[in-house]
């Protein structure tokens, strides 16, 4: 009876003390202005200032004003020419120019079978796979981030568990030492269970280490310069057991995934590519006029003339057969690219979706059954061992496993949002939140 007041007071006690942790939390966030970061806030920030985000998608915009350079319409040409002009006097008289005979020429190439739009639809394709490629280096990037952010979430959640597990553990030293008062423990048993203490003193120091090496990671991948002590985030550090059927996911990601949609791409490119070769092994005519004035002609009225030409060249050997023949590998080779990206794509869904089964069919026991059951037979063996019914090492070894079965559980939560972000990676959008 006594026992169970006094574990009454334990339970009192440590929810006490959480409260007043939130409690001095807040206070402590609200004095330093620190605001813990959402995952929507930190995909945001890490989208917006990320340097390799920035340079590729300044590679897109390079490929978009390439559009205008590949629908320019061939310069028109001007050729200026002078003749006739005398270089010694006609019967004494000096008069130079008199007879130059001056010609200005204009002359234009006129491209043939829809060259320059085909051009600009190549450009076009390169913007659209440059796009998708960008897409991809950011699911990619995002995954990294979101891993890190996981891997906060977890070490916050270790290093609450461990100061968790130290309350309660100092609640049992002041029992343990008011039964060694009342002379119903031994001072070796005391000493041992007080100098089990530097182990839980341990752990929160590692936790706190490896939260604040996380904190650091998510910084740089963030390219944020805030002090570590007053970054935080903050989101839901649980799992959900419904998962959607595979082919749910397989469908999703044909559709998203956009390092497939880049091949699927491709592969309209290579045929806008062997078309243009086509084009570009016809024959385009250049069209000239000039004008030409010829004061010296005995005829008054015929010192001006105009001329027309059409230059055609004869395309009887170099008809682009070289391109035309590679452009049309080009499209098999792409349509093969796209079977292997096909293929990696339900891999890649295939293994994620088997690491997300696999995390919820461990979480699922321990908070349905081993979380209960490491905490009763805590709470058994410390109420046994209080009244002599129990062994000092049965004690220790009770308070071993139930901190085992935590750590676990919080570890579990951390692999199943871990494979659940590789899931949404493999899909191509945020299929688990």
């Amino acid at each position: 009876m006594l026992f169970s007041k006094a574990l009454s007071r334990i339970r009192v006690s440590l929810a006490v003390g959480l409260v007043w942790t939130v409690v001095l939390s807040v206070t402590a966030h609200a004095q330093t202005g620190t605001q813990a970061l959402t995952w929507g806030e930190v995909k945001a920030k890490f989208e917006a200032v990320n340097p390799a985000l920035r340079a590729d998608q300044m590679d897109v915009d390079e490929l978009k004003a390439a559009e205008i350079t590949a629908y320019l319409r061939p310069n028109p040409q001007f050729t200026l020419s002078a003749d006739g002009t005398q270089i010694a006097p006609y019967q004494g008289h000096w008069s130079p120019t008199s007879g130059t005979e001056v010609e200005p020429n204009f002359s234009y190439l006129h491209e043939r079978e829809h060259k320059r739009e085909l051009r600009l639809k190549t450009a076009q394709e390169a913007t659209q796979i440059g796009g998708s490629m960008h897409e991809d280096l950011e699911r990619n990037m995002i995954f990294s981030l979101r891993s890190a952010f996981v891997q906060t979430l977890e070490a916050k959640a270790v290093l609450d568990l461990a100061r968790v597990d130290l309350v309660y553990y100092d609640k049992i030293i002041e029992i343990s030492r008011a039964r060694f008062n009342d002379g119903g423990l031994a001072q070796v048993d005391l000493d041992r269970i007080e100098l089990l203490r530097v182990q839980y003193e341990s752990e929160i120091e590692n936790a706190v280490v490896n939260l604040r090496t996380q904190k650091i990671q998510l910084l740089q991948l963030l390219d944020d310069r805030t002090p570590v002590d007053t970054f935080d985030v903050t989101g839901p550090y649980d799992f959900s057991p419904d998962l959607q059927p595979l082919d749910d996911f397989h469908k999703i990601a044909l559709a998203a995934r956009p390092d497939l949609r880049a091949a699927l791409q491709s592969i309209d490119q290579a045929k806008t590519n062997h078309k243009l070769a086509i084009a570009n092994g016809s024959t385009d005519p250049t069209f000239g006029i000039w004008y030409t004035y010829n004061p010296s002609f005995s005829n008054p009225y015929a010192h001006q003339t105009l001329g027309l030409s059409v230059s055609i060249p004869l395309r009887i050997f170099d008809r682009n057969q070289g391109e035309k023949a590679r452009t049309l590998i080009d499209v098999d080779r792409n349509v093969q690219l796209t079977e292997t990206a096909t293929g990696q794509v339900f891999s890649d869904v295939d293994s994620a979706y088997e690491q997300v089964r696999s995390s919820i069919a461990l979480v699922v026991p321990y908070r349905t059954k081993y979380m209960d059951q490491a905490t009763r037979v805590r709470d058994t063996v410390t109420y046994a061992y209080q009244r002599g019914g129990a062994s000092l090492m049965d004690f220790l070894n009770a308070q071993s496993d139930y901190r085992i079965v935590q750590l676990a559980y919080v570890q579990l939560i951390g692999s199943y949002l871990t494979s659940a972000s590789q899931l949404n990676m493999a899909v191509g959008r945020e299929v688990i939140p």
